[in-house]
């Protein structure tokens, strides 16, 4: 073997490995196009309402039935990227994002999106039934159409009314172990609904000047921080009392009653705190401190609900 034919050797290897860190980059693309961290959420509270739902299912259907939820949660959010691609060229929260960037085209974001949107509604309900299908596609409708492309361009209550795109997946995830919806799958669907508009209103109150930018009437940019502070800490006191729902209703225990008060009292303390000292300079960090721990409080109480459910269902083999 002579030395060009080594060189051209190398050269085509060098080739092969800058085709597949190319197609790398444009499969992290597409996935980063599917909001993988709002999937994470959406994966873990239709987990929770899976669960804890009256009804049998296996763990194959329900781990298949799990992943068509965040691939439709995924769809959503490519859809909601191809359609916002124009604010969030002028976010610096969201500039990076892959069509701003020029990385996915919109026509490529919408065409994964409806295709992402088909395959997950399709084979929830071949894996477990159509009305969970049917929840599913109403799901992505509501936050793509109703949420994306009407309210949250044309009204500050955007988050408010459209927080229910996101308290959605523990219901379907209810209907997949259940086939209906009960009770307690409406009690999951308002914790997450009444913590959608502190934990918004929190990020955009130190993000106002973004959204402001982008044209986006966020209750800061549309009612002022004073406005903004009071509706924070009313929905944080409504949704103290709604968050000890499963225990009252007997969904939940003890174990669970103790957690949810304690972190309902921390996340009505800072909201009063944020209502009462917001505007003084030495509070600045309380909008960012409140969003911190709306995330960690809803990921608790959800992550209470199932360490209870399976520990009941352990006790009950082991009985």
């Amino acid at each position: 073997m002579d030395l060009s034919d080594t060189a051209l050797k190398a050269a085509k290897h060098d080739e092969a490995l800058a085709l597949g860190d190319a197609g790398a980059m444009r499969l992290r693309d597409f996935f980063e196009l599917m909001k993988p961290r709002v999937m994470s959420l959406v994966i873990f509270t239709a987990l929770v309402g899976l669960v804890t739902a009256p009804g049998e299912i296996s763990f194959l259907r329900g781990a298949i039935s799990v992943l068509c939820i965040a691939l439709g949660a995924g769809a959503s959010g490519a859809l909601n990227m191809w359609y916002d691609a124009d604010i969030d060229a002028v976010m610096h929260r969201t500039a990076r994002r892959p069509v701003p960037q020029g990385r996915v085209s919109p026509r490529e974001a919408l065409i994964f999106g409806l295709a992402v949107s088909m395959i997950s509604v399709t084979a929830l309900g071949a894996v477990a039934n159509w009305l969970a299908a049917a929840f599913l596609a109403f799901t992505i409708f509501f936050y793509v159409v109703i949420y994306t492309m009407w309210l949250k361009r044309s009204t500050p209550q955007n988050i408010v009314i459209g927080g229910a795109a996101g308290a959605f997946p523990p219901m379907v995830g209810w209907v997949v172990s259940s086939g209906d919806i009960g009770l307690g799958a409406i009690v999951l669907f308002l914790i997450i609904f009444l913590w959608t508009p502190p934990h918004f209103w929190a990020l955009a109150l130190f993000r106002s000047a973004d959204y402001a930018k982008a044209g986006v009437p966020m209750m800061p940019v549309v009612a002022g921080d004073d406005a903004t502070r009071r509706q924070i800490l009313a929905y944080s006191l409504v949704l103290a009392m709604v968050a000890m729902l499963p225990f009252v209703l007997g969904h939940a225990g003890l174990f669970y009653a103790v957690g949810a008060a304690a972190l309902s009292l921390y996340l009505v303390y800072l909201a009063l705190a944020l209502w009462w000292r917001g505007a003084a300079p030495h509070a600045k960090g309380l909008p960012r401190r409140l969003f911190g721990f709306s995330i960690l409080y809803l990921f608790a109480l959800f992550a209470m609900l199932l360490i209870e459910h399976v520990a009941g269902m352990v006790m009950a083999v082991w009985a």
